[in-house]
């Protein structure tokens, strides 16, 4: 059972299969339970904890221990067996906004693969704001948590960095911090955004547009490097003016104005989106115009998006595999964690596909 407080502008902290508190009215303790059944506060633990045999505890007695800690909701204290064993058995998960759709696929993939180690997640959502990353970052951290895997902001990479010290298992997805040796796990983005543009000039198209945001993150400065590194390849000059830099904290409204103004002062032939979110609201802006795609402009957009396989003409995209990244990020912590021995990356850049569709 997923559980999910959510706050304005869709940020959250959230809780998967964990249960922290319960109200007085509902903890019942070992020693409740053991007057109820007649022994000792040791013997149930023993059996609640699996060892029974330990203590020669009849299965007649470990039967009834179970059904009576069953009927009166008794739950472990967290905390407690924290401190005992110094393991939580629970990962910290850090995305950008569990809403888009890349970071909610892989925060699904990597729910499932954590349980069939026996692990739990906590979630958390950062907004892309730096003070509210680095407090997460020390939320978690107080919980006591067995690792992480972070997608990062701007700015956290000295909490990073403090976690790398202090020897917490982390595994970075989608983004990394250079001069941080933090284990990462993401797309080859130049190549990606080459792929993207490739595809375009390929079509005919010279005159081509890029839309990014404005977060000084490796992937988004190296999408930008794919869309100039690959013009030049084919002696296109590269004219900043078809060059629109939004701000994250841009409103959908926002966004869409600002690229409806590029279209119509630049007229560019066709245009490259570096997110699907950016995407999203230039195929508003095109509408909006009264152009035709790909008759009129064409359209490429880097990460894929559902919304892209039903808009009439299909969208073509670059799509992460977004199941790689997440077992991938999964398998190294779990080697950290000394889980599983066989996996020996410390960094991995997977390729993304092309999904040829109608647009351009």
């Amino acid at each position: 059972m997923r559980t999910f407080m959510r706050r304005r502008n869709e940020e959250l902290v959230g809780f998967s299969n964990f249960n922290f508190t319960h109200t007085s009215s509902e903890v019942i303790s070992l020693r409740q339970i053991a007057k109820k059944v007649g022994v000792s506060p040791s013997a149930v633990s023993f059996v609640l904890n699996g060892r029974h045999q330990e203590m020669r505890i009849s299965p007649r007695l470990t039967e009834k221990i179970k059904r009576i800690a069953k009927k009166e909701g008794y739950h472990p204290n967290q905390a407690a067996i924290t401190l005992r064993t110094g393991k939580s058995k629970v990962i910290g998960l850090v995305v950008d906004t569990i809403s888009g759709s890349f970071f909610a696929a892989l925060a699904s993939v990597i729910e499932t693969e954590l349980e069939k180690y026996g692990f739990k997640v906590i979630y958390c959502s950062t907004g892309n704001k730096m003070e509210k990353g680095k407090d997460l970052i020390r939320m978690l951290y107080q919980h006591q948590l067995d690792g992480y895997l972070i997608i990062p902001t701007e700015g956290m990479n000295k909490d990073i960095q403090l976690l790398i010290e202090r020897k917490k298992p982390l595994v970075l997805m989608d983004s990394y911090f250079t001069g941080t040796k933090a284990p990462y796990v993401m797309v080859n983005n130049v190549s990606g955004m080459s792929m993207g543009m490739n595809y375009l000039v390929g079509k005919g198209y010279k005159k081509i547009a890029f839309v990014c945001n404005n977060l000084k993150l490796i992937q988004m400065k190296d999408r930008l490097k794919g869309y100039r590194k690959t013009l030049e390849q084919h002696n296109i000059k590269v004219d900043d003016r078809l060059i629109c830099t939004t701000r994250f904290s841009d409103t959908k409204e926002e966004i869409t104005r600002q690229i409806a103004e590029l279209i119509s002062r630049t007229k560019p032939d066709a245009i490259m989106f570096a997110a699907n979110y950016l995407g999203v609201c230039g195929l508003e802006s095109i509408r909006s115009l009264g152009l035709k795609i790909p008759k009129d402009i064409g359209v490429v957009c880097f990460d894929d998006h559902e919304l892209f396989r039903l808009y009439h003409p299909a969208i073509t995209s670059v799509q992460q595999p977004v199941e790689e990244i997440a077992k991938m990020a999964v398998n190294m912590l779990m080697a950290q964690l000394g889980v599983i021995n066989n996996v020996e990356l410390k960094h991995a850049q997977l390729q993304p596909t092309l999904i040829e569709r109608h647009s351009a």
